[in-house]
């Protein structure tokens, strides 16, 4: 009986294609840094990853999109932890790790997250784009924050307001990482940012008012006789206000 052919080594085996989405967001991409975004149509990026125009249009609305392949998955994990929390959590402290999803999605690829950022410094309609998904993650913050808040005094405002803080803090911290290029550490640059919402707005922090207490309203109980004169008794009323 002949022997089984023997396979070569690993290496030697043809590596897996990307998946289709990852071709073409690589494809985009290169293009964009060798010729520009406003050059780059999308059938060159169809062309160089070699598939169809239906095939973008089944991963990616439009060209935009292609430069925030992963926003809608992170506004998905995002909303996903805000609502499996408890009445126990800290509404801020729960907030600032909904933020770290962002982050960690950043960091997961420096190189690619670097190139971003220098395209969208350039392409004013991406800039605009980016502010549109920016808003969304604040969006969803706030909508958790507003439940968590309920029935407090200037719940809803506490809740805006916190919001807006956590994805300033949070960009600050991104956008100085992306600006050395990657280098450094992301989390700590983000953590030191977000230190400043916690101790602001935390539970040990001044920003988040109690409940108004209502103030006890004072009673007074006045004995006369059948047919005092009204005047005695607002006469008397006013003594033992006055005594009080």
């Amino acid at each position: 009986m002949s022997e089984a052919p023997r396979r070569g080594p690993a290496s030697d085996a043809t590596p897996p294609k990307p998946p289709i989405r990852d071709s073409l967001v690589a494809a985009a991409f290169q293009l964009f840094l060798e010729h520009g975004y406003e050059q780059t149509t999308v059938d060159d990026i169809v062309t160089l990853a070699g598939v169809g125009r239906r095939s973008f249009f089944r991963y990616f609305p439009s060209k935009e999109d292609v430069v925030f392949p992963d926003h809608e998955r992170c506004l998905a994990d995002m909303t996903e932890f805000l609502s499996s929390g408890t009445d126990e959590d800290d509404p801020v402290e729960r907030v600032c790790d909904a933020a770290r999803l962002v982050l960690r999605m950043y960091a997961e690829n420096p190189t690619f997250s670097v190139q971003r950022y220098r395209l969208t410094r350039k392409v004013p309609g991406l800039r605009a784009y980016e502010l549109s998904v920016v808003w969304r993650y604040e969006r969803a913050l706030a909508e958790y924050l507003r439940v968590r808040f309920a029935g407090r005094r200037d719940g809803t405002l506490h809740a805006d307001v916190i919001a807006a803080a956590v994805v300033a803090a949070h960009n600050n911290g991104l956008r100085s990482w992306l600006r050395s290029d990657g280098q450094g550490d992301a989390a700590a640059a983000v953590d030191h940012a977000l230190g400043h919402v916690r101790d602001t707005f935390g539970a040990k922090g001044a920003g988040i008012a109690a409940p108004a207490q209502e103030e006890p309203e004072d009673v007074v109980v006045v004995i006369s006789k059948r047919g005092t004169p009204m005047w005695r008794v607002v006469r008397e009323i006013e003594s033992t206000l006055r005594q009080d």
